[in-house]
């Protein structure tokens, strides 16, 4: 098992994804390779004093920077660390590749490099996310901000097998993001994809509102691309300001820096399941090969579990099952 990772794509890059890539072959034994400039990586890897024969630096004198338009910077551009790690996967020379930078070049270039799944039109990115009843899948949050109602049923059958193989949940509930529950409400796109969900052998529970997302009323929230970006920005931005104002009022009230000490295990406890970090990144699903796009801001402990979220995806051959359920339909 071979996992490739982007070295230049994080903000504080290359440094987090070298750490990362050391805790990953330490705590999991993957094989990784870096890309990116050598230079750089190799002078990171000499401040934690690190060798192995489990990891390997290849070079890439460019780098697509988060402000560069996505298309045009993957054709141009064919020397940086998104498109040569993306060459490997594609030349079977590694079996995922990983990456913290610039989300609309690594779908890009995913979707030119490696093309799509049979049956696949759009590709659609999952994120998983904390809820009351344990975890649940939003797809899409960025891929695909305008797609057409057939795109939203192939979200819910790629999301479906996700879940399924990864997730560990036999029977995932599907629910459609609306601004109601009723089949009335809604575009027409929305309504076009309630249709054909309903008609799906999907275990579809209809509309859902944005009060449910986090309630875990369903397994898989299905939206579109810049609905779903929108709930992830927003989501990051509500935990960030809760816990900027509980350290105010800690600080500023005797009784609750009292009971903040004796709730610290419960207040830590809390802060790993809201952390993005444990989940590493979010899979990319649609493309013929695993490919885990992890948060700009990224830690060396979240670029460690999305080697580790990559290595189960491999394991589990997530898109073989989604080719499966496609063929059944």
């Amino acid at each position: 098992m071979k996992i490739v990772i982007d070295a230049m794509g994080a903000d504080q890059a290359p440094g987090v994804e070298v750490e990362g890539a050391i805790q990953a072959i330490k705590e999991f034994g993957y094989d990784l390779i870096l890309v990116g400039d050598q230079e750089r990586v190799e002078a990171e890897l000499k401040k934690h004093k690190f060798r192995s024969d489990k990891l390997s630096v290849v070079h890439a004198s460019e780098v697509i920077e988060m402000h560069e338009p996505a298309a045009i910077s993957v054709r141009r551009k064919r020397d940086s660390s998104i498109v040569v790690g993306m060459d490997l996967l594609k030349k079977g020379k590694a079996d995922a590749f990983i990456s913290a930078g610039n989300t609309g070049a690594v779908v890009c270039a995913a979707t030119l490099s490696l093309r799509l799944l049979p049956g696949i039109e759009r590709p659609g990115i999952a994120i998983c996310i904390p809820v009351l009843t344990g975890t649940s899948l939003i797809m899409d949050v960025g891929a695909n901000i305008d797609p057409k109602p057939m795109h939203m049923l192939q979200n819910g059958i790629m999301a479906d097998a996700y879940c399924k193989y990864i997730l560990k949940k036999d029977n995932p509930t599907i629910g459609l993001l609306n601004v109601g529950e009723e089949e009335s409400k809604g575009t027409d796109f929305i309504k076009e994809s309630h249709t054909l969900l309903s008609e799906s052998k999907l275990n579809f529970i209809g509309n859902i509102e944005g009060r449910d997302i986090y309630s875990g009323k369903a397994d898989v929230v299905l939206c579109d691309g810049f609905v779903g970006n929108v709930i992830l920005k927003v989501s990051e931005s509500v935990v960030d300001t809760i816990v900027q104002l509980l350290k105010r009022e800690i600080k500023v009230n005797i009784i609750a820096t009292i009971g903040a000490a004796l709730a610290s295990s419960a207040f830590n406890e809390l802060k790993k399941k809201l952390d993005y970090s444990e989940y590493g990144g979010a899979p990319l699903l649609g493309v013929d090969g695993r490919c885990i796009i992890s948060h700009g801001s990224s830690t060396a402990k979240a670029i460690k579990n999305a080697v580790k979220f990559a290595g189960e995806s491999i394991k589990q051959d997530v898109n073989k099952h989604i080719i499966e359920e496609l063929e059944s339909y």
